[in-house]
């Protein structure tokens, strides 16, 4: 059993996989490899100059893997529920036990349907501030919950505010991940950029 399992690896999947792994829960995220990032190419997302969509997803997943994320590379969850104190995930390979599950499956709101998550009146999933859906402790990121406002950036960020809500329950008070040079150095063995 892991504590938080993320459906999906685009920007929204890894950024909630990031911020909860390298804070204490361990993450299991699944990833079929279907991302919109592969046709984009940013100029417009903080800290990127100019970059394949392909390869930031690259850096991305280099990234959550040197935390200790374990990725499900090309393993579909066909199947979400609730089960017990959390949800059951399936794939075709198996199934997994949770206590948070976050949804980041793009516009795909199967599984959030599935899962008895409410939609508003545009049919996207009704989600709040911290990404929180109508199912408690289940969070749903990125495209699901906006009609036709995509971006990485923003989805990006639904992630990590999923991820800081799941920690502010855990830890119970509010979180915050603000990192500082030595928590750099001591992450990457002093090997931190000056730059």
């Amino acid at each position: 059993m892991t504590d938080v399992i993320v459906v999906g690896g685009g920007p929204a999947g890894l950024s909630a996989a990031l911020f909860a792994e390298k804070n204490g829960l361990e993450t299991t995220v699944f990833d079929t490899d279907e991302t919109w990032m592969h046709k984009a190419h940013l100029f417009n997302y903080p800290g990127i100059g100019s970059q394949d969509g392909s390869v930031y997803m690259d850096t991305l997943r280099n990234q959550v893997d040197n935390f200790g994320v374990e990725r499900k590379q090309g393993e579909a969850v066909t199947g979400v529920a609730e089960s017990g104190d959390g949800f059951g995930v399936t794939t075709e390979a198996g199934e997994y036990e949770a206590p948070y599950v976050v949804l980041a499956t793009g516009a795909s709101r199967d599984l959030a349907e599935e899962l008895g998550c409410a939609l508003t009146d545009e049919g996207v999933v009704d989600a709040d501030v911290t990404m929180e859906t109508s199912v408690d402790d289940a969070y749903a990121t990125g495209a699901m919950v906006r009609a036709e406002e995509w971006q990485a950036v923003i989805s990006a960020g639904d992630g990590a505010a999923a991820a800081l809500n799941i920690l502010s329950k855990e830890k119970g008070e509010h979180f915050h991940d603000f990192d500082v040079p030595a928590d750099a150095d001591s992450a990457f063995g002093g090997m931190v950029d000056e730059a």
